[in-house]
């Protein structure tokens, strides 16, 4: 069959494929337009296939959020270079697998096609890495925050009786903290012990090594509580000091805005995505 240039427009336009891999599956269908459409959507995967050993550290954190601001969400897709990363169709992709996960539906099965569609444009090994959805539940508001044009994004949900503008305010200046410091713990109670133990030992080692051995035990009991208040101190989100104030910790900032608001304010949980880590 005669493959005419219009039948290639007509084909790119309904999957942006290149004109080139248009033509050749046109020909490899013999110019039907739904298997080609089926042949290009094989190829993307094959694609990456044969790609899977190629590392995926570039892509998109993006952020969705519903119409009553009681649900957001983040999704990450990854991809392997920052150039593919900035293109139209990869973007619109991500913002698409972000809805998704609003919507609390499996990303991989609802977009199979696109999906795969988007793998014959790109022609690099695409994951769809991770997601992440909060809802409000009871008094209080959820809030998210993309970093550096989508290579951090951040998700918080705060409690309070008396929620508004100023709560609202108050869990996107926390978002913005999150984005900055990476807390990996909301409070020191949540460190796992492991954790803890694992981090004295290497600063008594260093210790030891600094002083060419270690003070009596008396001493040490002293000297491990404090080195582990301040690990705590800088892997716990309501320890760490306020990144817009810091002579402050974020408990005593969120202490203050509750004096405010005249509620309580509680952090309930939060979410924080990096790109690729």
């Amino acid at each position: 069959m005669n493959i005419t240039i219009d039948m290639i427009k007509q084909l790119r336009e309904a999957t942006a494929a290149g004109m080139g891999a248009c033509k050749e599956a046109l020909k490899a269908t013999d110019g039907n337009m739904d298997e080609a459409v089926k042949y290009l959507r094989e190829k993307g995967l094959a694609v990456a296939a044969k790609r899977v050993d190629k590392e995926s550290k570039q892509g998109i954190v993006a952020l969705a959020t519903s119409a009553d601001k009681k649900a957001m969400a983040l999704a990450e897709v990854n991809c392997e270079t920052d150039f593919v990363a900035k293109t139209e169709a990869f973007v619109k992709f991500v913002d698409e697998a972000a809805q998704v996960a609003l919507a609390g539906k499996d990303i991989e099965a609802t977009l199979s096609d696109d999906y795969k569609m988007l793998l014959t444009k790109t022609g690099e090994n695409v994951k769809i890495r991770r997601s992440e959805r909060f809802e409000l539940t009871g008094a209080g508001c959820v809030s998210g925050y993309i970093h550096m044009g989508g290579k951090i994004g951040v998700l918080v949900e705060l409690g309070c009786d008396k929620p508004g503008e100023k709560l609202d305010e108050a869990a996107h200046m926390v978002c913005l903290h999150i984005a900055a410091n990476a807390p990996k713990y909301l409070k020191p109670e949540d460190v796992p012990q492991a954790e803890i133990d694992a981090e004295l030992e290497i600063k008594l080692n260093a210790l030891k090594e600094q002083k060419g051995k270690l003070p009596p035990e008396q001493a040490l009991v002293g000297i491990k509580k404090g080195m582990a208040a301040k690990f705590c101190s800088q892997i716990c989100l309501l320890k760490q000091d306020y990144v817009a104030d810091g002579e402050i910790t974020v408990e005593k900032y969120l202490d203050n805005v509750a004096k405010e608001i005249g509620a309580p304010v509680t952090v309930k949980r939060f979410c924080r995505m990096q790109l690729g880590a």
